[in-house]
């Protein structure tokens, strides 16, 4: 590599990272607005129109904010697991595209390297936890190892069914694969899976068991403040756009517009707009449900996720194999999801039902109509 060569990849990263530090701070103030709507508040309002300005100077708060070590922590591991942190999610971006030109490196196995590296953050969740020296800290990096390793796993498989389709782990050849079709509209159970698993992969609402302030206080980063704690809350948001970007190229169709040529900047538009479109269902989601006991959040990851995971190949390749159309694979797949939804509210509503014939029968034991709810 030439000299010239270096300064232009030089000069792209840090664009780059300047272009995912706008989009963290984006993120931010859209989650924190859209939370308050949902909510019935305002969100930040003081700082700027509409709070726009909050984000800033919530990150200059952090950066200048004291970074306290706990005395008993090894200082090595406590130091590094943030970076361990960040780097894998800053990683997978080389290869991820906007357009079919604008990507730092497209690579034939770009679907590979993207889940080779975004696996690697589990490895500074649990040296964050044990560099701490902190029970709470250690409890919450052992509980994010079993939710990132079992979320893994459907990630993994959906992405190979996608892959299965344009026979190619290029992200580029499977969005130009969709400029008809896009695989949402081929596999609705693929699509519901990666998203379930995205959101818990990144540990957010309704997932977020070792962040669970209740029970763990703080997770891993506990004993974090700071300039370290900002790198993780950076990290976050950064996989969180991932998920959403993944999602847009894997099944909405990336940046193509069905039977229209490329227009590189339109495409650049329609590409971020489908992904702030996830990211806000993603905060939908946080303002919405509840969040799991640690027992229903690996209940549902090993015996509803993985099992559909393997379905939704094996509906893939028969569909491949006899050469079926593409509206069985689709009714297929809705049929599947439709199912398992059914079956999974019956199954976290049956308390509440139980409860209710309960009333009902001691109700009518004593011979007394129910009192309704407005009385």
């Amino acid at each position: 590599m030439t000299f010239e060569e270096a300064l232009t990849l030089a000069s792209r990263v840090g664009l780059l990272m300047g272009a995912l530090t706008f989009v963290v701070l984006s993120l931010v103030w859209l989650e924190r607005k859209l939370l308050g709507r949902i909510q019935r508040r305002m969100g930040p309002m003081r700082v700027g129109f509409h709070g726009l300005l909050q984000p800033i100077a919530d990150a200059v708060k952090l950066v200048v904010k004291e970074d306290l070590t706990p005395a008993w922590a090894d200082k090595g591991v406590f130091w590094v697991a943030p970076l361990v942190v960040f780097v894998p999610s800053f990683m997978i971006w080389v290869t991820i595209p906007f357009t079919h030109d604008i990507v730092l490196r497209s690579l034939d196995m770009g679907l590979l390297y993207i889940i080779a590296f975004s696996v690697l953050s589990i490895v500074g969740l649990v040296m964050a936890g044990w560099g701490s020296a902190s029970k709470y800290a250690i409890l919450g990096g052992l509980r994010s190892a079993a939710q990132l390793v079992s979320y893994e796993i459907p990630i993994i498989m959906v992405v190979i069914a996608v892959a299965m389709l344009p026979q190619s782990l290029n992200l580029v050849t499977i969005v130009e694969d969709q400029r008809v079709i896009p695989y949402a509209a081929l596999q609705p159970l693929g699509l519901t899976i990666f998203l379930l698993a995205g959101i818990a992969e990144v540990g957010r609402t309704p997932f977020d068991i070792y962040f669970a302030e209740s029970e763990l206080v703080g997770g891993p980063f506990v004993e974090y403040s700071g300039a370290h704690w900002a790198v993780m809350y950076l990290a976050e948001y950064i996989n969180t756009f991932a998920i959403g970007i993944l999602v847009a190229i894997l099944f909405l169709g990336g940046w193509t517009f069905p039977f229209m040529p490329d227009i590189p900047w339109l495409g650049f538009l329609w590409v971020t707009l489908k992904t702030y479109m996830v990211v806000f269902v993603m905060f939908w989601f946080r303002g919405t449900f509840p969040r799991l006991r640690v027992d229903q959040l690996m209940s549902f990851g090993w015996k509803v996720l993985i099992p559909l995971s393997f379905v939704n190949i094996g509906i893939t390749a028969f569909y491949l194999f006899y050469g079926w159309p593409g509206w069985i694979l689709t009714l297929l797949s809705l049929l599947i999801t439709a199912a398992t939804g059914y079956a999974m509210y019956r199954r976290w509503t049956w308390p509440a039902r139980a409860t209710t014939a309960q009333r009902l029968a001691r109700a009518r034991a004593y011979r007394r109509p129910e009192v309704s709810n407005a009385g």
